[in-house]
């Protein structure tokens, strides 16, 4: 299977990379291949708005997007990991979800949805915030689902760690990084498409 993650925290070896990095070890890089994205390192404009992807399902902005294009395109299964930030995600992650609003263009007004392959597309979001508020779990939950619906993936799975602030503190939680793992051992089960 072709998995696809996304790394939308602007700070290297931080909470969500650490989490992330747990979760990608579910993965067996000698049966699957691993695609991932650290958005805070690359050159992604933001959604102009302009309705160039209308009518095609092609956004007309020339940037590094192309490549994210084609990776969700040939994905079995999306994870999607951000902090929460103003009870959202992150800026970085939020740039790349407005970007593809030409899938949603693709899907909702031109009725042509991603094919699947051989495989159900699954999706998992993995959050990771400071305040102990679920406000920004939720909100940033909502947002991911709108993204994954809009790729074709109807079924997805949240993980959310509140109050976890510091540098790496995400190394003291109980349970954090084992639900992380098991969390990717469940995403990489084999299912067929109905």
């Amino acid at each position: 299977m072709n998995v696809v993650a996304f790394h939308g925290s602007p700070r290297a070896g931080g909470n969500t990379d650490i989490l992330l990095n747990e979760t990608l070890k579910a993965v067996d890089p000698s049966k699957h291949t691993i695609l991932l994205f650290r958005l805070n390192q690359m050159d992604i404009k933001p959604c102009q708005n302009c309705g160039g992807c209308d009518e095609t399902g092609i956004c007309v902005i020339q940037d590094a997007m192309g490549e994210i294009y084609d990776a969700i395109r040939k994905a079995d299964r999306i994870i999607l990991a951000s902090p929460i930030f103003f009870f959202s995600l992150s800026a970085q992650t939020k740039i790349m979800i407005d970007r593809c609003q030409a899938f949603w263009c693709e899907k909702y007004l031109l009725q042509r949805s991603l094919n699947s392959g051989p495989h159900v597309r699954k999706g998992l979001l993995l959050l990771v915030g400071g305040m102990k508020s679920e406000i920004g779990a939720k909100c940033g939950d909502a947002t991911a689902k709108a993204f994954f619906r809009s790729i074709s993936i109807s079924e997805h799975e949240t993980l959310s760690f509140l109050g976890v602030d510091a540098k790496a503190a995400i190394n003291d939680h109980p349970s954090a990084l084992k639900q992380g793992f098991e969390a990717g051992l469940r995403l990489m089960r084999l299912d067929s498409p109905s």
